[in-house]
């Protein structure tokens, strides 16, 4: 170069005053690093070992034809074939002429955002009330569980990744709002932690749609003609048959593709000024500083810069000679953000950023990966079209290694070449992250696969001799990137690797459900409880390979669907739980609804929460039962003798009892089932002679249970009614008469203990005094006669319905009619048990009142009764009881006696 050009030529030079001033208004830095931070989930289990792969022949779901389009597929910005996801919120349409990149709302995790013009007011209010609460991401999150229930209604089983779209969709939604709060509560609040797992969840399900996509249309394809692979003399088309017909080289393309996206997303409020570049040559300081110099040394000043003598792209590294300071700087930055552009899938804005920068020759290098392709060699067309990619795409893949290979070089851009040339140990320099080792480790992957291809196919034979053995000889697998960053010595890596989300990404990748399945069946068991959105990922991610009819291990899809069930219940989702239970084996089902139930304790929510079990499809009389018999039987006690137990009142246990005989009363066609669970309640409380309890219980039932019981067999054409139902009516029956023989007792017994006074008499009273006086002993008279003819009524009553108990008709109190061919053993024992409990009772209260009442005849009569055949009451009798039987009769002789009669009652013959 002419270094006496008219300085017309040369670029304005940037003076270092006016250079500073604009680095200091330029301080956001323009890409977050490579591997940008990102919080990091404790409690997580490391990474398993020996992988298996489902085999595909177990997909079933009609996916669109492939499309045999690859013309970019080893392009950075390139999408597989079967790629299809758009980004909801990319920078793919940047215009790098403009200094402010902000078109995306996908921050970094550790990016600072200080620029929030583009949010609205309404979305800055939200924010400051969602800010008032004690945790706003998660109350921003919350919607979530209902929404993916919604989803998941919406879409059929025909449209399971039009399904999983919305998934990923309602994620991102909930993303985006959460970042106008973290913006405010800072990254440090829980708002930023909930953002992050969200963001994951929505990266994850972006994975899931791609590979399984492809993975189905594959197994649809098994039966079918294979790809015949036509030989070509066209790189290009060499590879697209690759990629055609290789499932392993197209889904290792699909990760890639995947990275990228989220590496583009990640870019986010792209804000940085770069006003400094040069538009019209680069280095511009360097070159104001040679000028400089040149000046200096023709007026004899003394040359003190040890600069590059000449301004050719290899004159640093040639002469080792370095740019201006500035320079310096601007290249690294430069080659940072080329770097994470390429990073993210952006060549040609890359490309386009180096032109814009002044070096046209460095967008040229990142250039030549494109597949040479001649359409004009089989086209038979006359007219000549245009030829596509590079004819010595070897040489320059080879140049591209060796300058990987240079350490004197900016370790961004080797980073930049090797990660264009396959070369490794460059790339994994600079990556930080997870996302970004995995990123480099599939690229070089599906590199290392298309080459092998062209070398098979006699194209790359003079091209490969020029890249070393070993990455020729390298082969990976999946498997094995895996395991090579399971060997990482980044510290930070090697953490990551064992995040929850990409353990679950890992196992998605390899096609290895049966160790994800292990994997979360570890979560589960481990103490400390999963985030409440990871656990519904979980539960989704499941139920979604449960629909492409994929081999799980049921027990653990069980497991997971349970703890979200618990989850839901927890947190009172009460409108989700119906449609998560359904999705239970219907053993299980019952018994997690019936559980749920239990907590149900708001009468207005039960008839809603049936509701929804019966349009979930689950067994609603069989969850209903299953309610009941868990509540009544969790009371241990037995039943105990009278004589060992005193009446008590119904405690908090008793109520819920009481209360959950109420499931089985919203639907007539449960009836009968609910005289048998309220009979079977009742037991217990008569046992332990808890009348009050007792009579809450029958007062539950309606009275037309039995007619409605009666009513529904005839419908069903039936002429008589099961055993088992007629023996439950019956059973209820005697019940009733023992409660209304108990209530007619304590009536009697407090009107009994009730007598009017009488009145004192006064001597020797006045006139007036024993005028009052008689007016008292009238008033007494009369009070006395309506008591005494009260208690009359009171004394025949309670006779009258005690011999209805002990004289109970067909067979006796307690004793079924009806043989039953499965007889209830316990329901057996109960019902003996509670005759010889109550029925001795009852004639102790019964001579009570007919010795009170002065009927001692009739007391000595309730013997024959008891000893009668015809009943045999006397078996339901103990030794004691007996004995005292016995002697309070032997009262009621004496008092006989004492009134001239014989020891029976009977008038004396003389």
């Amino acid at each position: 170069m002419d270094w006496g050009q008219s300085e017309l030529l040369s670029p304005v030079v940037r003076e270092d005053h006016v250079t500073i001033a604009a680095r200091r208004l330029s301080k956001r830095v323009a890409f977050p690093s490579p591997g940008s931070g990102s919080p990091v989930l404790p409690a997580v289990t490391p990474a398993r070992s020996g992988l298996r792969n489902t085999p595909a022949s177990l997909y079933r779901q009609a996916v669109t034809p492939r499309v045999p389009d690859v013309s970019a597929i080893l392009a950075s910005g390139g999408q597989t074939p079967r790629y299809t996801h758009t980004p909801r919120h990319t920078v793919g349409s940047l215009n790098l002429n403009d200094s402010d990149w902000t078109n995306s709302l996908y921050p970094s995790p550790q990016s600072g955002m200080e620029n929030t013009s583009f949010f609205t007011k309404d979305v800055g209010n939200l924010s400051s009330a969602l800010l008032k609460e004690d945790d706003p991401g998660e109350g921003v999150a919350a919607s979530l569980f209902p929404e993916f229930l919604g989803a998941f209604h919406r879409n059929s089983s025909s449209a399971v990744f039009e399904l999983l779209d919305d998934y990923q969709a309602l994620c991102q939604d909930k993303v985006d709002l959460l970042q106008t709060v973290v913006l405010r509560a800072g990254q440090s609040s829980k708002a930023a932690g909930v953002r992050w797992l969200l963001q994951q969840e929505s990266c994850t399900w972006r994975l899931v749609t791609s590979l399984y996509r492809d993975r189905v249309q594959l197994a649809m394809e098994d039966d079918m003609m294979t790809d015949m692979v036509v030989p070509s003399d066209s790189e290009k088309v060499v590879v697209e048959q690759l990629f055609q017909h290789d499932a392993i080289t197209r889904q290792s393309q699909l990760v890639v593709d995947w990275l990228e996206s989220i590496a583009k997303d990640q870019i986010g409020d792209f804000s940085d000024n770069i006003e400094y570049y040069a538009k019209n040559v680069c280095w511009e300081n360097t070159l104001h500083a040679l000028k400089m110099r040149r000046k200096s040394s023709a007026s004899g000043g003394a040359v003190t810069l040890p600069l590059v003598t000449e301004l050719d792209p290899d004159a640093p590294l040639r002469q080792q000679r370095p740019l201006a300071d500035l320079d310096r700087e601007d290249d690294a930055r430069l080659l940072k953000n080329l770097f994470t552009l390429i990073r993210a899938g952006m060549t040609d804005e890359a490309q386009r950023l180096c032109k814009r920068c002044g070096q046209a020759w460095r967008a040229a290098t990142l250039e030549g990966w494109k597949l040479y392709h001649d359409p004009n060699m089989n086209s038979g067309s006359q007219k000549l079209q245009p030829v596509e990619g590079n004819p010595q795409r070897g040489i320059w893949k080879a140049c591209c290694w060796r300058m990987a290979e240079e350490e004197q070089l900016n370790r961004y851009e080797r980073a930049i070449y090797a990660s264009l040339s396959g070369n490794l140990k460059p790339i994994l320099a600079v990556c930080e992250s997870w996302e970004d080792c995995v990123w480099a480790h599939f690229r070089v992957m599906v590199d290392s696969l298309v080459e092998k291809e062209l070398m098979s196919s006699g194209m790359a034979q003079q091209e490969v001799e020029t890249l070393p053995r070993e990455y020729m000889e390298a082969n990976w697998t999946m498997e094995k990137v895996f395991e090579e960053l399971q060997a990482t010595e980044s510290k930070r890596v090697l953490e990551e690797t064992r995040e929850h989300y990409h353990l679950i990404q890992k196992f998605v990748i390899l096609g290895d459900l049966d160790g994800l399945l292990e994997e979360f069946s570890d979560w589960l068991t481990a103490s400390k409880p999963l985030p409440s959105h990871l656990l519904r990922f979980m539960s989704h991610l499941l139920l979604f390979f449960r629909s492409l009819g994929l081999a799980l291990k049921e027990e653990v899809c069980v497991d997971v669907l349970k703890a979200y069930v618990s989850l839901l219940i927890r947190d009172q989702q009460t409108e989700l739980v119906a449609s998560y239970v359904s999705q239970l084996p219907a053993e299980v089902a019952t018994v997690q609804y019936a559980t749920f139930l239990e907590t149900v304790t708001q009468p207005e929510l039960r008839p809603r929460c049936l509701q929804l079990a019966t349009d979930a499809g689950l067994d609603v009389a069989a969850v209903t039962k299953l309610v009941v018999e868990t509540v009544r039987e969790r009371d241990e006690s037995d039943f105990t003798h009278h004589s060992q137990t005193l009446e008590i009142g119904t405690t908090k246990d008793d109520s819920k009892k009481i209360d959950v005989i109420d499931w089985l009363l919203f639907e007539p066609a449960h009836r009968a089932e609910a005289l048998k669970q309220s009979n079977a309640i009742m037991r217990k409380f008569l046992a332990l002679q808890k009348h009050d309890a007792a009579k809450a219980v029958f007062s539950k039932v309606p009275d037309d249970s039995i007619r409605e019981v009666y009513r529904q067999w005839a419908e069903l054409g039936q002429t008589t009614v099961p055993p088992e139902d007629e023996n439950a009516i019956r059973e209820h029956l005697c019940i009733r008469a023992y409660l209304e023989a108990h209530e007619a007792f304590t009536e009697w017994f407090n009107h009994s203990g009730g007598a009017p006074q009488k009145p004192a008499p006064v001597p020797e009273a006045k006139f007036t005094e024993r005028v009052a006086n008689e007016m008292r002993e009238e008033e007494y008279q009369t009070s006395l006669a309506a008591w005494s003819s009260r208690l009359e009524v009171l004394t025949k009553d309670v006779k009258e319905r005690i011999y209805n108990v002990l004289l109970f008709v067909d067979g006796g109190w307690m004793i079924d009619t009806k043989q039953d061919s499965e007889q209830d053993a316990e329901r057996s024992h109960q019902m003996a048990a509670l005759r010889s409990l109550c029925l001795p009772r009852l004639t102790f209260l019964l001579l009570s009142v007919l010795q009170n009442s002065s009927r001692h005849q009739e007391a000595l009569r309730l013997a024959d009764i008891i000893s009668s055949d015809q009943n045999c009451l006397y078996q339901v009798f103990s030794k004691e009881e007996l004995q005292r039987f016995l002697q309070k009769l032997r009262d009621s002789s004496l008092c006989l006696l004492d009134r001239g009669l014989d020891p029976l009652g009977y008038e004396l013959q003389s």
